[in-house]
């Protein structure tokens, strides 16, 4: 089985779990959606940094986010948290950014009018997803039983982090 299929199959459950924490925003709504940025907001610098460990080429949605906060009126610091966790992790962080890069594509589609949407709609350039997928892969290839384990615990890692700031009750 590819380290993709493993990270989707093993992970499936805290997707899921994740989606339906971030399903009841309602993105034409200005303060429904600035709090769903603002959730997202407590996630993304750890889950970027962690997946930057292995990844050089990740293109930061970051100051995207913080950007379109700011637009909104939000005062917010997102700091570039530090990186935990060793390569098999970082790996697994990797699947859940990029990932999530996939479905703000989707969710770009449902923000309101005139709304500012520059994080959500940062989606993959042409093949990038792809290569993202194969690196996973040729990355994996080759470790032992430990390593695939603490590559999916990075992924679920990350997944819970995106939950636990979707849970925090708006300001």
């Amino acid at each position: 089985m590819s380290a993709i299929s493993l990270l989707r199959t093993a992970t499936a459950a805290a997707h899921d779990s994740v989606d339906s924490a971030f399903a009841g925003y309602d993105f034409a709504d200005p303060s429904e959606y600035r709090a769903m940025l603002l959730a997202h907001a407590r996630a993304l610098p750890t889950a970027e940094a962690r997946a930057a460990q292995i990844w050089r080429a990740l293109r930061r949605r970051t100051p995207l986010l913080a950007a379109d906060l700011a637009a909104l009126g939000a005062s917010v610091d997102l700091p570039i948290e530090t990186a935990s966790g060793g390569e098999a992790a970082a790996w697994g962080a990797l699947y859940v950014v990029e990932g999530s890069r996939l479905g703000g594509g989707i969710l770009a589609k449902r923000v309101g009018a005139g709304l500012p949407h520059a994080y959500l709609s940062a989606v993959h350039q042409p093949g990038e997803w792809r290569t993202i997928r194969t690196a996973i892969d040729a990355a994996a290839a080759p470790q032992d039983e430990a390593w695939h384990a603490a590559m999916i615990a990075g992924a679920l890692d990350t997944f819970a982090l995106y939950e636990a700031a979707a849970r925090v009750p708006a300001i």
